[in-house]
């Protein structure tokens, strides 16, 4: 069966297919046929009417002065190809000469747009192309984007794309101009991707807009990281911390069910809390929200009082601290012989982890904290409040720091804001330059003289001496 809508002179409305048109590289199975009453060929306008709606076909038929058609253009999106052109625009004398198998056509150009990216078994996975709209130098936006895909990847996404634009003035409703939004879902298309994920935290209006006109999922940087803090999440404690982040991020954002959030529902974005608050209204997550705070409050009563036992038996407490993934949980098995999780991901300890450590000169109570990351989302900072608590309490801060990233300054940078805003730079503190076994000892020397840190690397026992001694040195 097939369906006709019909527009008037001034537009037409498309209604909602997707139920109808599913799967990776499909597009909208819907062909657009107008007129131009004066002799011009496809305009910009239609190619990106063309790529922003993800039309099978874009096709004008030319008019003469008398009203009979005469010839006519017709466009279509490309595969991903070496050319780089998003599409392609044919010409037709007249549409008696237009000889073309059109059902045969458009299913062998959705088989070429479904296979590009794939093949690899991967299919199942979400696919997101990474976007960066900001007024930074392009440098520091190619490392804040190679971030924002290593959090993509700890969130089990197949990254197939990411796209720069640098602007003087970003707008705040907008974000991103027409033409580029219709590139950005032309490549989307093309690479087989449904999920758009912005390097900043974008406005609900903002999320309103972008997914209005690429009618794909939208994410931001905020809402990756509390995805991946869902997951983490093990402990009553901190699945109660994580849902109340979630919460206050969507509350602002609950002003009306739209396209924007019921394309939410489900994967990234909707685990945890978002599958079950959607649909209620603001009033019930204000109430969950105030119920979570009271949960949270007892929680951290309770650590209060573990800490105070702590302090009763005289025992000095030293703190690990430092950027997510820089080996904070590789440093505290090896000095304390624990075993707690590992793994080369981003965010792996949410809960902190605490274990006697024996010097020479005592023994210390050791403990391991949730690894900080750049512009980390001021929701989760409140919501982990308690945990973070713990320290005030430290007599050290041991901040662990990997020395072989290339982004090393601005990490220990933003570990040190986190510090300063938590009211911790009173706290006397260790820098640990972990990870020195992946440069050469020129290297390693230079860049300890120059932060004035530690070299170690938390694989090997034989180089912890320093750091002891140093710990050591300031508690004893």
């Amino acid at each position: 069966m097939e369906y006709v809508v019909v527009g008037n002179d001034h537009s037409i409305l498309i209604p909602d297919l997707a139920r109808f048109r599913s799967g990776a590289g499909r597009l909208k199975g819907l062909r657009c046929i107008h007129t131009h009453l004066h002799g011009e060929p496809l305009s910009q306008e239609d190619l990106m009417d063309l790529a922003l709606l993800k039309l099978d076909l874009m096709l004008c038929i030319k008019v003469n002065n008398k009203g009979i058609p005469a010839d006519l253009y017709y466009a279509h999106l490309l595969p991903k190809n070496n050319s780089g052109r998003p599409w392609f625009v044919e010409h037709a004398p007249d549409i008696g000469r237009l000889n073309l198998n059109f059902s045969e056509f458009i299913r062998d150009l959705e088989t070429e747009l479904a296979k590009t990216g794939t093949g690899l078994g991967m299919e199942k996975e979400e696919r997101a192309v990474l976007v960066s709209v900001t007024k930074a130098l392009r440098r520091e936006a190619e490392e804040s984007l190679e971030e924002l895909k290593e959090l993509a990847i700890t969130s089990n996404l197949l990254v197939v794309d990411s796209i720069i634009q640098r602007k003087t003035e970003v707008s705040s409703r907008f974000l991103l101009g027409k033409g580029k939004l219709s590139e950005l879902v032309v490549r989307s298309v093309q690479a087989g991707a449904n999920l758009l994920i912005f390097d900043c935290e974008l406005t609900p209006a903002q999320v309103r807009v972008l997914t209005d006109y690429t009618e794909m999922k939208i994410i931001d940087r905020s809402q990756l990281i509390l995805d991946i803090f869902a997951r983490r999440a093990i402990t009553r404690e901190g699945k109660i911390q994580v849902e109340l982040a979630q919460l206050r991020y969507l509350l602002p954002r609950l002003i009306t069910k739209n396209t924007a959030m019921s394309r939410l529902t489900g994967g990234i974005g909707g685990r945890g809390p978002g599958e079950t608050k959607l649909e209620i209204n603001r009033r019930r997550v204000r109430d969950r929200i105030s119920i979570l705070n009271k949960e949270l409050k007892e929680v951290g009563q309770q650590r209060k009082e573990r800490r105070k036992k702590r302090r009763d038996k005289g025992l000095p407490v030293v703190s690990i601290v430092g950027y997510t993934n820089a080996g904070k949980s590789t440093l505290l098995n090896t000095l304390t012989k624990s075993h707690v999780r590992i793994e080369d991901r981003l965010f792996v300890t949410l809960d902190p982890t605490s274990r006697r450590l024996r010097l020479k000169e005592g023994e210390v109570i050791i403990t391991d904290t949730v690894g900080f990351i750049r512009d980390l989302p001021e929701d989760l900072l409140d919501a982990f409040a308690a945990t973070l608590e713990e320290l005030h309490e430290a007599d050290i801060l041991v901040h662990v720091a990997d020395i072989s990233n290339s982004r090393l300054e601005d990490q220990i940078e933003s570990v040190s804001k986190t510090l300063n805003s938590l009211d911790l730079t009173e706290i006397p503190t260790i820098l640990a330059l972990n990870k020195s076994d992946r440069l050469n000892r020129i290297q390693t020397a230079r860049l300890a003289k120059k932060l004035g840190g530690i070299p170690i690397s938390a694989l090997n026992p034989s180089t912890m001496s320093e750091l002891k001694k140093a710990m050591a040195d300031i508690i004893f």
